[in-house]
């Protein structure tokens, strides 16, 4: 009986393993990433490059929308945004399966496996299987993944111009909007321009006062959770972002496309501000630098719901250079 109990104890010990060392490998993947909310259909796909962006955006890591097959559309190639199976899920899940299952059923049975002793071997195979999954996981993983910066496609598209519709630096004079280009496929006019750099200016205003109101006025429901779990994180580490003097010094966009009643635009921007980090208790400087304004180049997604009021949807970090 205590053998058999001191066996039990180990099936569940091994089973623990195997679904730790998954969960790890997710948030790993969770971290390597610099965006998130949705942009619909295109959620998974890279937005085409721009003058403000040449390099690109990051892919959206944290996000509610489920991968699905792209569709195609004039003027840009469809990718498949529906991964491939994983080891996991696939032959590799199959036998790691069976191999758990066959053996941890065994061993609470009472059948075979040399009893406690045996088992020890077992979880040393489990442990060493799930290992080797884990890293050809991620080499294929790797090797499917699309070129996010500096591919030679995005180089030629940018080198043919794409799309560019200019916000000028304020202060500055301001030209009309020429017609809709190629990825413009609604036709973004320099209304909906003046508007995004409201809102650049409207969310981190808001942002840094932690004013929720404001937030969920001017975001998604997705883009507000994720931004609000920002300012948690922040909080619950004795910090609170302060950012000011927002000035936007260029911006165009990049695409934008309609899904049924839904009209979206995705814009890199590049902007100036203040941007610190404070003890929330003292106010003293974490981290930046109060005096000096610093540069950033963001992509952002607005939408755009039956013909309502612009929303952002998603903000993107940029590939370096």
């Amino acid at each position: 009986m205590l053998i058999q109990g001191f066996g039990r104890g180990l099936a569940m010990l091994a089973m623990a393993l195997v679904v730790m060392m998954t969960v790890v490998d997710v948030a790993e993947a969770r971290r390597a990433g610099g965006g998130f909310g949705s942009r619909g259909t295109r959620t998974f796909s890279t937005p085409s490059t721009t003058r403000t962006a040449p390099t690109g955006a990051q892919p959206i890591d944290r996000t509610m929308t489920r991968q699905q097959p792209a569709q195609p559309s004039a003027g840009r190639n469809a990718t498949a945004t529906n991964p491939r199976p994983g080891l996991f899920g696939g032959l590799g899940g199959s036998l790691l399966g069976g191999l758990m299952l066959g053996g941890l059923v065994g061993m609470l049975l009472g059948h075979g496996l040399g009893g406690g002793i045996g088992f020890l071997g077992l979880i040393l195979q489990v442990l060493l299987i799930a290992g080797v999954f884990l890293f050809l996981r991620r080499m294929f993983a790797q090797r499917g993944a699309p070129a996010y910066a500096g591919g030679a496609d995005a180089r030629s598209q940018y080198r043919d111009g794409g799309s560019d519709f200019e916000i000028p630096r304020i202060g500055g004079s301001r030209q009309a909007a020429p017609q809709a280009k190629p990825g413009d496929e609604i036709g973004i006019g320099q209304a909906d321009l003046d508007r995004f750099e409201t809102m650049l200016k409207e969310l981190q205003a808001a942002y840094a006062a932690e004013d929720f109101r404001t937030l969920r006025q001017i975001t998604t429901p997705e883009a507000m959770s994720y931004l609000a779990e920002e300012i948690g994180d922040n909080a619950t580490q004795g910090l609170r972002n302060e950012v000011r003097d927002i000035h936007l010094v260029q911006g165009d966009v990049a695409e934008a496309w309609r899904e049924g009643t839904d009209d979206y635009a995705t814009v890199a921007m590049r902007y100036e501000s203040i941007d610190v980090m404070r003890d929330r208790s003292t106010g003293r400087v974490v981290s930046g630098d109060p005096d000096n304004l610093t540069e950033a180049v963001e992509i952002w997604t607005f939408v755009r719901r039956n013909g309502g009021e612009w929303k952002v949807s998603a903000i993107q970090g940029v590939e370096a250079a």
